[in-house]
């Protein structure tokens, strides 16, 4: 049965089946590889992608929208006929544009050499993204990037420009999306406004293509671009800092014009590859000269008028920062809370496209420029002290508008605003705005009101007391208060501001004319009205207060910005005046009518002007001078009916004092400015006079006290006439002047003793002051015993020059010591022939009140001659005498109780006939010739040493003094002329004497004692 089995025969189908099983579990696993290998990398990449984007945002469509359309735009401004002035600052020049705009040669050379395919990609280049990764990852040395055009916006507008992979994969996500929301033509058009050119011919940055255009070639119709010059554009924003043919400071670059028009080249050769442009077009483009296409090089209108540039930006932020918050004041825009939205305002304004019209006028704004730039007009720069500086404002006070500003000397020297910004004291100037205005408008001063001009004592929280005084150290009395202005005299001014209109009143007043800088604690500034204030003014607040004068009154704020329009046209701002009448008409014009005499009396501070100003009688002018304490500033505010310019001057430190050409700076600059403002811009000065309003009448008042006229007024003189206004015209008779007797002391009248004899009073008319100036004296003596000794003054420094009129309200302080006095000494006399000059020295008793001249005629009884002398007047006299008549005179003191001293030494003049001597012979008249007096006392020995001197067409004659133990009481002096014999011309009690003599005489001395008179000296020629 074994042998029966045999083996089946292979089945072929069943090999087939088994590889085909085999291949599919292979061909299975190798595809579960595959999907397990995809799915680690993919894994991989997707989380590395994921880690590159993981903080970017998703951003919405309004939000990539909003970007794309938002562009910074260059602002302007411009003068006020509409010239331009410049660019706004900022280192950028941006000009939008649509689509609409831009010509088809402008999108064919762009798209030409950045993105050839933009109007087939989704934002992404396939092709260009693999060729960039392949140069990545081989690290070539060539990498292009592959950004489309889309990529390039994407970049720009939403992230950084760095190099790397976050921000490539960040860039395709983000071109992706913005395709989803813009069209291509959107996406073209915000590329063609954000892309930099590089530098214009200002040095500006010039960012989209129609900025390019103007900036680089002037043209600013795109349609006025040829190939060559599109071309040449479109090259730029690949390396907008190298292809450049300007500098920063829009100088040409040689260099860098090579590089862009080697860059161009490349730019025309692709748009001939692409088809863009024919091979004609091509050559025509190749051949055109750009080089002579270019726009002329200028100057940035920062460089050309920087002060303005930033005063305009200044101002238009502060115009946009109030817009915003219609709450604040201008003064608030200072504080610091405020700080954002001043920075959020300048930076609308810088990048808005505004464009802000000024008041500024560019003939008047020249003017002041070359006058601040021109050195002549100045000292010399000095090493300690620096520059010389100058700050002025030109307003038109009818309407606020600021027609031209003076901000400094030179701006790359200080940029601060000295015209703006800067606080100094004002000095003088502030008498008219804080006394005489507001006294004036009260009813309490008039021009013709009587102020004394006299010192007063103010408490001083350092010193103690503080006593001011007027800059040329002297007080003239009782002056009108035009006379006090004229003279710019500083106590009338403070006696006006602290006791009739008083502080807080003429601060509050003050701060109604546009004043802002005033502080709290000048509400304690005694002397603040001369300018004492804790930080000062500034040169436009105080013209501009000052400006409220001419304009009757009525005040307008000062301003710059007239206009300010967004860059569409449409009008964001328009300044509206806003006039206030702070004081009357009639004040208005009693004020200039004073500050016009400040200029023509010939005693007014600015009375130079009626030279210096050279249309002086045809434009009528009015104005006040200023200055500070060691002419640390020096001020001139002046006003025509039309405009009103103020000027300043000094050093950058106040504690500098001007040089004494500088100290009349302001008012010259003032002039220099007007003389050719109104040479070149008459039009400005059409007003020929100022108004004068109803209700003004001139009325004569007292001059002592500035009522009505008494009848002792009259009959005395004392009177003045001036314009009122009618409602202040005085109705009160004026009661100050009475005639009384009184006695000086010290410069000082007082109320004499009952006691005191009448020939040494003075009976006159006199003026009750209002404050007694004995009384006032008193108080100085009072004061000046507290201050340290430095600063203390001789008491006859504060006596005011009309001190003899003042009436007293004290009796004389001098009291009877119960003596007599003793008698004047150094009794001197001159024979002039027809009269003689009497000198001598004061009584040294205190209680003296004057001394009496006695006169004895050939030898009579000594009688009273001529007018008592009064302690403090001069002590001599001159009393007529006859040639052929002997004088002998001698002088007594008096005091206070009418007590006379013993008589001085006699002096004697006249003709005395005596022989001729030898030295050593006796004397005819008083000398004995012997050696002993009545009284047993021996004569004095006859003076030796006699010298004469000539002096001109006097002689010194001099001579040894006798001993002591001789006891000689005079000299007389003997004069005998060349034909004549000698005669007594002198009696002194100095060896010493000058005479007036014939030249070719011989004079001799002799010695007189209680015994007698000595023989003559030797003789000595008159030669």
């Amino acid at each position: 049965m074994q042998e029966d089995r045999k083996p089946a025969p292979p089945r072929s189908g069943s090999k087939w089946r088994t590889f085909g099983i085999v291949t599919l579990i292979t061909a299975k696993w190798l595809v579960y590889f595959a999907v397990f290998i995809g799915l680690l990398v993919g894994g991989a990449v997707t989380g590395y992608v994921a880690a590159l984007v993981k903080d970017e945002p998703v951003r919405e469509r309004a939000v990539i929208e909003q970007k794309i359309s938002e562009n910074s735009i260059t602002g302007y401004l411009y003068f006020n006929d509409g010239s331009l002035i410049g660019q706004l600052r900022t280192e950028e020049d941006r000009l939008p544009v649509q689509y609409e705009d831009i010509p088809q040669v402008v999108v064919d050379a762009v798209l030409a050499t950045e993105d050839n395919n933009f109007y087939e990609h989704p934002g992404v280049d396939i092709n260009g993204l693999g060729r960039a990764v392949k140069q990545k990852l081989l690290n070539e040395d060539v990498q292009t990037g592959g950004s489309t055009l889309t990529q390039q916006l994407a970049r720009r507008v939403f992230l950084s420009l760095d190099k790397t992979d976050s921000r490539k994969v960040k860039e395709i996500f983000l071109s992706l999306r913005m395709e989803r929301y813009l069209t291509k033509n959107e996406i073209l058009t915000a590329y063609l406004n954000k892309v930099p050119f590089g530098n214009g011919s200002t040095g500006y940055n010039l960012y989209g293509i129609k900025a390019a255009a103007k900036g680089i070639f002037g043209i600013e119709d795109l349609d006025q671009l040829n190939i060559a010059q599109a071309a040449y554009l479109a090259g730029l924003p690949q390396r907008p800092s190298a292809y450049t043919a300007f500098t920063g400071k829009g100088e040409f670059d040689e260099e860098g014009f090579k590089l862009a028009v080697e860059r161009q080249g490349t730019v025309l050769s692709r748009m001939l590859e692409t088809g863009r442009i024919t091979q004609a077009e091509y050559d025509e483009a190749k051949a055109f000269d750009l080089k002579s296409t270019l726009a002329k090089p200028a100057e940035k209108a920062y460089n050309t008028y920087p002060y303005l540039m930033l005063e305009a930006e200044r101002q238009a932020t502060q115009v946009l920062a109030l817009q915003r918050d219609k709450s604040l004041t201008a003064a608030d825009l200072n504080k610091e809370e405020n700080a954002e939205l001043m920075a959020e305002a300048k930076e609308e304004l810088l990048r808005g496209g505004y464009h802000v019209y000024t008041t500024i006028d560019p003939v008047i704004y020249k003017i002041m420029r070359d006058t601040a730039s021109n050195p002549d007009n100045f000292s010399p720069d000095s090493e300690e002290k620096g520059m010389e500086q100058a700050a002025a404002v030109m307003i038109d006070h009818k309407t606020g508008a600021i027609l031209g500003m003076m901000e400094g000397r030179d701006f790359y020297e200080e940029q601060m605003n000295f015209a703006t910004q800067m606080t100094r004291q004002p000095g003088s100037a502030m008498k008219v705005l804080a006394a005489y205005l507001p006294g004036i408008n009260m009813g309490l001063v008039q021009p013709a009101s009587i102020v004394d001009d006299a010192p007063m004592v103010l408490k001083d929280g350092e010193k103690g007391f503080h006593i001011p005084k007027n800059s040329n150290n002297n007080y003239r009395g009782l002056v009108t208060a035009r006379e006090a202005l004229n003279r710019s005299l500083n106590l009338p001014a403070l006696k006006i501001f602290n006791e009739k209109v008083t502080i807080p009143t003429a601060w509050k007043f003050v701060q109604s004319l546009g004043i802002t800088t005033l502080q709290p604690e000048d509400n304690y500034a005694q002397t603040g009205v001369i300018g004492g204030l804790s930080k000062g003014v500034t040169v436009e607040e105080l013209t501009n207060a000052f400006g409220s004068i001419p304009n009757n009154g009525v005040f307008n704020d000062a301003y710059m910005i007239e206009k300010i329009t967004d860059s569409e046209g449409n009008v964001v701002y328009q300044h509206e005046a806003a006039p206030k009448q702070v004081f009357t008409q009639q004040t208005a014009f009693l004020m200039t009518d004073m500050l016009k005499t400040v200029i023509s009396s010939s005693a007014g501070t600015a009375h130079a002007l009626t030279s210096e100003f050279k249309q002086y009688g045809d434009i009528p002018i009015a104005g006040k001078t200023g200055t500070t304490q060691s002419y640390g500033d020096v001020w001139f505010l002046g006003f025509t009916p039309d405009i009103t310019l103020g000027v300043w001057s000094g050093y950058e430190k106040q504690i500098y004092s001007l040089s004494e050409d500088g100290k009349r700076r302001a008012r010259k600059l003032w002039a220099t400015i007007m003389n050719e403002a109104t040479d070149k811009r008459p039009e400005l000065f059409a007003t020929k006079d100022f108004a004068k309003p109803d209700g003004i009448v001139k009325a004569t008042v007292s001059s002592s006290s500035g009522l009505l006229p008494s009848q002792l007024a009259k009959e005395a003189g004392m009177l003045v006439t001036d314009w009122f206004n009618k409602k202040f015209v005085p109705t009160k008779t004026d009661e100050s002047l009475v005639k009384m007797s009184v006695i000086a002391y010290n410069g000082v009248n007082y109320i004499p003793n009952p006691s005191t004899p009448s020939d040494m009073l003075m009976e006159q008319i006199f003026i009750k002051r209002e404050k007694p100036l004995d009384a006032l004296m008193d108080e100085i003596a009072a004061a000046q015993s507290k201050l340290p000794a430095s600063s203390r003054r001789s008491m006859s420094y504060y006596l005011p020059r009309d001190a003899d009129k003042s009436a007293p309200s004290k009796q004389d302080p001098r009291k009877d010591d119960g003596n007599a006095p003793s008698p004047p000494a150094n009794v001197q006399l001159t024979d002039s022939g027809d009269s003689v000059r009497l000198t001598f020295n004061a009584s040294g008793s205190a209680d003296v009140v004057g001394y009496r001249i006695y006169q004895s005629v050939n030898g009579g009884s000594f009688q009273k001659a001529g007018s008592s002398i009064r302690t403090g007047e001069a002590y001599e006299a001159t009393l007529p005498i006859s040639g052929l008549t002997a004088y002998r005179f001698y002088v007594t003191a008096v005091d206070v109780a009418g007590k006379e001293s013993s008589p001085s030494a006699t002096v004697s003049a006249g003709l005395f006939t005596i022989p001729s001597a030898p030295p050593g012979s006796g004397i005819e008249n008083g000398g004995s010739g012997d050696s002993s007096g009545g009284n047993g006392e021996s004569v004095p020995s006859a003076p030796t040493g006699l010298s004469v001197t000539a002096n001109g067409a006097n002689y010194t004659v001099s001579w040894s003094a006798s001993p002591a133990a001789e006891q000689v009481i005079e000299y007389n002096v003997y004069f005998r002329g060349p034909d004549g014999d000698f005669r007594l011309i002198a009696s002194v009690s100095e060896p010493s004497v000058n005479i007036q003599a014939p030249r070719g005489g011989d004079v001799y001395v002799t010695a007189k004692s209680r015994a007698g008179e000595s023989s003559p000296s030797a003789n000595a020629a008159l030669q």
